[in-house]
């Protein structure tokens, strides 16, 4: 070792390097040898290895085991004094619709300005990876500004280099491995922090330690990554979480396995312990069992590191490989990683390209590796893999000569278009170009319509002349179903059947059927007109008497019980049509009547009779009755007593004198009737007067004075 003494004096002095002790790793891992700050003595230490899993289960840098089930991104790790400025953050989300599980859907790696995501498209199912940088995938495998990705098939790997960092994330969940000479005592977030002393691994931002690194892991949301939805507890919690499940919930449970065999040799490497707890977590939290094969696949990563090799898969039934089909799940190969490795017989083209073959080549701008000397055409370039140098070398395509093409058809138009068969090159070919076609104006006759089509091998249009579904009759469409009036004397219809040589429907007649059954009173009569049938004609009246219908021909007719009741049958034009009319007898009073005289009318209706001559005998009168200034409304049936009777004078010789013998026409019935008299101030009063209803000749006494002449009235008493 040098000193630098005085005056630029340097002296150099022997530098014993302490014995090298052995430690022991808390996470279990081996110890590695480094140099010292100053590259000359070795020592021991502990790499920093955290792994999670399942819904998810976390082993710290420093070994120690805990289940968190947080929804948001947090920070998984990240430097407390930034020396090499990596972050690594997981974004955890609820993967169980009926428990409140999270799973690990994505990692992200911030390494100086560069920043990369790892993510599962689907959990939790069979993986769908992708890798993205500003929100765009990565072509697989890349390797650019120090960071390198590759896909085994069922993980995604990320390594740094030049810092030795490695990441996983995949299927089994996810592993950060860092170098303890680069990494060790200066990391924090739920990954711990990295001291070979799991006392510190629950420690909150600025340097407060917890009892539970469930609790710790609250407080670590990623404040670099836009998450307004996580919230960091405003106070830390005084108390402890329940102890963890210790046994299965569920009786078909695999983890037991994780105790048997295969997995007992690597018990004395790697301790089954913390991922049996992950496991039976599992177990009574999701209710998809395949999800506790992730303890089973991380345990088995960690053996294959420790250089433990398990063929563990065929002794369950549940947990799927999940390879490419061009790649076979291996449980670890010389990488110590278990995954998708090339089949037996075949290797990969390089470490890069993920691409299993049997010969080894080049690999063409691609990335598809080529046999030596296999040609090949990539972008109009003729390549081959040249076996001398191992690379691919282009020059640009040769074109054949272009055949000219001649162009006849109507519409086509010679044009220089991209070879179809050979995109690189040039051909002279007939395109069609539909403006350049001659205009059609063809019209189609009645019942076609116009069709457009475009024939096999041509360019231009042709129109042709399609039947409609209709049939036509003198330059008239009819659709099916509907009359046609196409023939006098028969009933024409539009069918549904397609005259062959037309294409339209046929039109099919059938004659007239005359319907010659007329109602009462008709008769048919047959007409030498144009018409097809004759017609019904009217004969008779019908007349319905008493609820019976009889005919009566043009003529007046009586009832034999009613000879009062006159029907006559009216002809006007070609109509008959039915009169009835009655007749009024005038009054008729029998006593008026001489002796045998009562007959009926030549009509049948009225009785007539031989009158007693100037007899006395009862007349009629109507006249309204006027008492004290008021009147009868109407007039009143006022019967009189008119007629003379027998008066004589003679000599009486008994009596020596001239006896006088006289009778008057007078009333000998009456009766007496009522009758409301209307008076101006409009009051109404009752009045009583004699209705005379028998007349005849009584007598009377002749000695009265005579009296001058006077008029006759009519004798009608008012009482």
């Amino acid at each position: 070792m040098a000193k630098c003494i005085e005056n630029n004096t340097i002296e150099i002095v022997p530098y014993e390097c302490p014995p090298i002790k052995n430690i022991t790793c808390t996470n279990g891992k081996k110890p590695v040898l480094v140099y010292d700050e100053y590259y000359c003595c070795q020592h021991y230490v502990c790499d920093c290895v955290c792994e999670g899993w399942g819904d998810p289960h976390y082993i710290t840098f420093d070994g120690f085991y805990y289940s968190y089930q947080g929804n948001c991104t947090y920070v998984l790790m990240e430097e407390i004094l930034p020396r090499h400025y990596l972050k690594i953050y997981i974004d955890n989300v609820f993967c169980d619709p009926t428990e409140d599980v999270s799973c690990p859907r994505s990692l992200i790696i911030s390494y100086g300005s560069e920043v990369v995501t790892l993510i599962n498209h689907n959990l939790p199912g069979a993986p769908e990876l992708e890798a993205l940088k500003k929100g765009k995938t990565l072509k697989l495998p890349y390797s650019q500004y120090g960071i390198k990705v590759v896909n085994t098939g069922i993980n995604l790997v990320l390594e740094i280099p030049r810092l030795q960092v490695v990441i996983t994330f995949g299927i089994t969940g996810f592993s950060v491995t860092l170098p303890f000479q680069y990494f060790g005592s200066n990391t924090q977030g739920h990954c711990g922090t990295c001291t070979n002393n799991q006392a510190d691994d629950c420690m909150l931002p600025g340097g407060q330690l917890v009892k539970s690194c469930a609790v710790m892991a609250d407080y670590w949301p990623a404040k670099d990554i836009n998450q307004p939805n996580c919230l960091v507890p405003p106070v830390l919690p005084t108390s402890i979480p329940e102890p963890p499940t210790l046994e299965p919930c569920n009786a078909d449970s695999i983890c037991d396995l994780l105790y048997n065999s295969p997995f007992v040799e690597c018990h004395p490497f790697v301790s089954p312990d913390n991922f049996y707890r992950g496991c039976v977590f599992d177990s009574c939290h999701v209710p998809n069992p395949a999800v506790e094969c992730t303890s089973l696949q991380t345990y088995a990563a960690a053996c294959a590191q420790a250089g433990v090799c398990l063929h563990w898969k065929n002794h369950t039934t549940i947990c799927a490989s999940d390879c490419p089909s061009n790649k076979v799940y291996k449980p670890c190969d010389f990488t110590k990683l278990n995954g998708c490795f090339c089949p037996d017989g075949m290797k990969l083209f390089n470490k890069e390209s993920g691409i299993c073959v049997e010969k080894c080549g080049c690999l063409d701008p691609e990335g598809i590796p080529r046999g030596f000397n296999e040609t090949f055409e990539y972008k109009c370039q003729d390549c081959i893999c040249e076996e001398t140098t191992k690379t691919v070398t282009c020059k640009p395509k040769v074109c054949p000569a272009l055949p000219i093409a001649n162009c006849t058809g109507e519409g086509f138009v010679l044009v220089n278009q991209t070879n179809p068969s050979d995109s690189c090159c040039s051909a002279y070919v007939c395109q069609c170009q539909i403006n350049t076609c001659p205009v059609s104006n063809k019209n189609c006759p009645v019942g076609y319509k116009p069709v457009i089509s475009v024939p096999e091998g041509k360019c231009c249009p042709q129109q042709t002349c399609d039947p409609k579904r209709v049939c036509v009759h003198k330059d008239v469409e009819y659709h099916p179903g509907s009359s046609v009036p196409a023939n006098a004397c028969q009933d024409c219809t539009c069918s549904n059947e397609v005259d062959p040589k037309s294409g339209l429907f046929k039109i099919t007649c059938e004659f007239q059927q005359c319907k010659e059954t007329c109602d009462m009173g008709y008769e048919y009569v047959k007409t030498n007109s144009d018409e097809c049938c004759g017609r019904c004609v009217q004969t008779h009246c019908i007349l319905s008497v008493n609820g019976t219908k009889q005919l009566l021909a043009v003529k007046t007719w009586s009832p034999a019980e009613n000879k009062c009741e006159h029907y006559t049958c009216v002809k006007s034009g070609e109509t008959l049509a039915t009169i009835s009319s009655h007749i009024v007898c005038p009054l008729f009073q029998q006593s008026n009547c001489q002796p045998n005289t009562i007959q009926t009318a030549a009509n049948g209706c009225c009785k007539v009779c031989v009158e007693k001559e100037k007899g006395c005998k009862l007349a009629s009168m109507k006249t309204r009755v006027s008492h004290k200034g008021c009147q009868s409304e109407q007039e009143v049936d006022m019967p009189y007593c008119e007629g003379s009777c027998n008066t004589f004078t003679m000599y009486s010789q008994a009596a020596a004198a001239m006896q006088h013998t006289c009778s008057c026409c007078k009333e000998t019935r009456s009766s007496n009737r009522t009758v409301d008299l209307f008076c101006l101030n409009g009051d109404t009063i009752p009045y009583t007067y004699m209705h005379v209803e028998d007349c005849g000749c009584g007598h009377t006494d002749c000695t009265r004075a005579a009296a001058p002449p006077a008029r006759r009235k009519r004798s009608f008493t008012l009482l």
